[in-house]
Order: C-alpha cells, then structure tokens, then sequence
C-alpha cells in the first residue's frame, strides 16, 4: 500500500506588527490560533520533525492523519503567541533556529526581526517543543565554499548542543536552498533529517534529507489553510511560487558556475 504524504506545515513570524522584511512570511496571533483550532477540529495529529523522520525510517506506522508545525528562524513570536496555543492544543512542533540570529552571546546583529533569545529556547525546549538547526547566520548554504558550509552547520549544532544540553537532530536549510554537496555535509554534520521548502507535501521517497514542507503566510486564509493541511490543491496554490523558484534557481545556477570559473583561473 502507498504511504500517504504529510503536509509539513512551514511557519516563520507570529506577529501583530513584523518589520516590513518578514511581514509577508508573518502570521497574526490570532490567526495562527485559528489554524491550530482547526488541526483540531480536523482530528489531525502534529508530530515533530524527528518523530517523523523516524518512523519512516524505521517502517513504523505514523499516527492518524499526522502534521508537521514547524517554525524557522527564531522569532520572538514562537514563544510569546505560538506557545500557548500549542501547550493549549497539546500539539508537537520543531522550531529551526538561525544561532546567530538567537538574541545573546552568539548574536551577529544580522536577523530581520526580534528573536527569541537563548532562555525562551530553553523554555519551548522544556514544552516539548523540538529544536533544529538552521545554519548559524541564515546564509545560502549552496552559494558557500566548502569549508564556510562546514563552519555554518558544526558552529549551528555546537551552540545548539552547548546551550540546552542535547544535540539537535533536525535541519532546515536556510531558503529551502540545498544540494547534493549540502545534503551530504548535512548528514556528515550529524543530523539525521533535514526540511527543504518546495511547497509540496512530504513523502518518503523524498529522503530525509529533501523533505518537502508547504508555506503559511500572512496571506493565508482558513479555506486556504485547509487545503494545505488535508493535501489538496498543493499544486494549484503554489504554482505562481514554483514559477518564480525555477527562474531563480537558474540564475543562482549560472552564479555557480561564474564563481568555479573564477576559482579555477585563480
């Protein structure tokens, strides 16, 4: 029997009034609140990333019609607005943390909005909320030298791991950007999973380190919602996204190859 897909539910900001910069990625308090009611109502079952992960991988049964909620970043939202609605809902989430984003001793001053800072990631890692990696200062991983990627995932997992105590053992790649060279420095990193964007719904051919997640935004309405969270019309949503991601991806493409020219005339 074929194995459902699972909607992988990608959040950013939960915020009243984000800067400009994440706006358009934000989600109301109160709409999040709503979404989350409906999951409920739905009779849907949040899982985190790692839970996913390895039920697949080790041919377990997922839970009835499970969700994945899982927020990048950091933002100071997560904490304030998300986790009461979750503990109130009894739901499972991973939040993906940018350590140089993390307001504290390892902040670079380079995130777009207000961020958790490190006590708040310990309190949603005491609720239950699972923590990942997502690089240190949100760079494209795939533009990056070798030894600039290597730096980004470890100094990200050695914070992560030094600041609460466990090791982190899911990744989101920073712009859903990856590649095969990223993927494998990923898994070579440690971690065991890691989320890419693709707005598409997640399967376990994809493997655990392309897991596809769909994109929740301010724009987003509950019929909207709905059909993201039961897997329908995925395609017809996002079709003007996968439009704009081919054009780029080209684009960053030729970047590549200009850079190795130039590295190799060096």
């Amino acid at each position: 029997m074929t194995e459902a897909p699972v909607p992988i539910l990608m959040y950013h900001a939960i915020a009243t009034d984000p800067n400009e910069a994440t706006r358009e990625l934000s989600v109301t308090p109160e709409g999040f609140a709503a979404q989350m009611a409906l999951i409920g109502d739905l009779g849907l079952t949040p899982v985190t990333t790692a839970d996913l992960a390895a039920r697949w991988r080790g041919g377990r049964p997922l839970p009835a019609r499970p969700v994945l909620i899982t927020f990048d970043d950091g933002y100071e939202g997560v904490h304030r607005h998300a986790l009461p609605v979750l503990a109130k809902h009894g739901f499972a989430a991973t939040v993906f943390v940018s350590t140089g984003w993390i307001r504290g001793p390892h902040d670079t001053g380079g995130s777009l909005d207000t961020m958790l800072d490190w006590d708040q990631v310990r309190e949603l890692a005491a609720a239950d909320v699972e923590i990942g990696g997502h690089s240190h200062t949100h760079p494209q991983l795939d533009q990056l030298d070798d030894a600039a990627l290597r730096h980004e995932l470890i100094h990200c997992k050695e914070i992560v791991t030094d600041e609460l105590g466990t090791v982190p053992a899911s990744f989101a790649y920073p712009y859903g950007y990856s590649s095969r060279r990223v993927r494998q420095a990923v898994r070579e990193t440690g971690y065991g999973q890691a989320l890419a964007v693709g707005n598409s719904l997640a399967r376990r051919r994809q493997g655990p380190y392309a897991l596809q997640r769909v994109t929740v935004r301010r724009s987003t309405g509950v019929e909207e919602f709905e059909r993201l969270v039961e897997g329908r019309a995925i395609a017809r949503n996002f079709a003007k996204d996968r439009a704009l991601t081919k054009g780029y991806a080209l684009v960053r493409r030729a970047r590549q190859v200009r850079r190795k020219a130039i590295r190799s005339r060096v």
